[in-house]
């Protein structure tokens, strides 16, 4: 398994996140908000600036955190807007050298929401319509377990692999998402098996109800892990502590907290990986 990490959580600037990865001994990172701003939003000058920091540090990315179909958005909202991001992120993706963004399936509206099936087909209508995008483009969108339709059950995600059947499209497995929507980690995790090429690392307490340090909470991180290797799985998995800050929500804290919690974290998943292999 390769290690990674959603680098903002490290600390707001690129030069941070880069800086943080250098202390874990990792080669990759994966990039989401860079000064606050998602890099698969920003302008082309922007994102210029990031490719040759990324490119003189001499590291490597491993995905993209995009907004497509994510938390703030909803299943009514202007489809245009993940299209455009899409066609924007692709080359960006090729340059880097990198295959997978991490996309989800359109939370339900609040005031008005779809019925079940129509929510379902709605989200399958813009998801085949990005996946062909993505074949053509020679990139995979992976959805992430979190709000949204195929996020809400693991029959859910099954249902709506299988009916989009792409090669572009997988399945981003979260281990923490699962606790904080009241769902089973082995139950949802062992569904979707063998739909998942990259995997979000998080952990979440029931009784604490919030997240924690992986490995110390509900989400069984290191028997997942376990699995996978036992499995042969070779891809990312990537660290989204969620504990000294929750970027992407605008939760943030001290800079110096922020970074030692990111490290340590990251650290914490070295340890668990580390553990597997000698036991194996």
């Amino acid at each position: 398994m390769i290690c990674s990490g959603i680098s903002d959580e490290a600390g707001a600037s690129l030069d941070t996140q880069i800086r943080a990865h250098r202390a874990l001994g990792w080669e990759h990172m994966e990039l989401r908000l860079v000064d606050g701003e998602n890099l698969s939003c920003v302008d082309d000058a922007t994102f210029d600036r990031v490719y040759a920091a990324v490119s003189e540090a001499g590291m490597k990315v491993s995905g993209f955190g995009g907004t497509i179909g994510n938390w703030a958005k909803s299943i009514s909202g202007e489809f245009q807007e993940d299209v455009d991001e899409l066609k924007r992120v692709i080359p960006r993706m090729q340059r880097l050298g990198t295959t997978y963004v991490r996309i989800m399936t359109w939370p339900n509206d609040t005031d008005a929401p779809l019925e079940d099936g129509a929510w379902r087909d709605e989200s399958l209508r813009r998801v085949r319509e990005l996946a062909k995008m993505a074949e053509d483009g020679g990139v995979v969108m992976g959805i992430e377990n979190c709000r949204g339709w195929a996020g809400l059950s693991a029959e859910n995600a099954v249902s709506f692999m299988d009916a989009v059947d792409s090669p572009s499209l997988k399945w981003l497995y979260d281990t923490g998402n699962v606790v904080g929507h009241g769902q089973d980690p082995w139950q949802f995790y062992s569904t979707v098996k063998d739909y998942i090429v990259y995997v979000h690392i998080k952990d979440s307490s029931r009784a604490l109800g919030h997240t924690v340090v992986c490995g110390e909470g509900d989400a069984m991180v290191p028997e997942i892990l376990a699995d996978l290797h036992a499995s042969g799985y070779g891809g990312f998995v990537s660290i989204e502590p969620h504990i000294a800050a929750v970027v992407h929500t605008g939760k943030t804290s001290d800079p110096r907290v922020m970074y030692e919690t990111y490290v340590n974290y990251g650290r914490r998943l070295t340890e668990i990986l580390v553990s597997i292999t000698e036991d194996s």
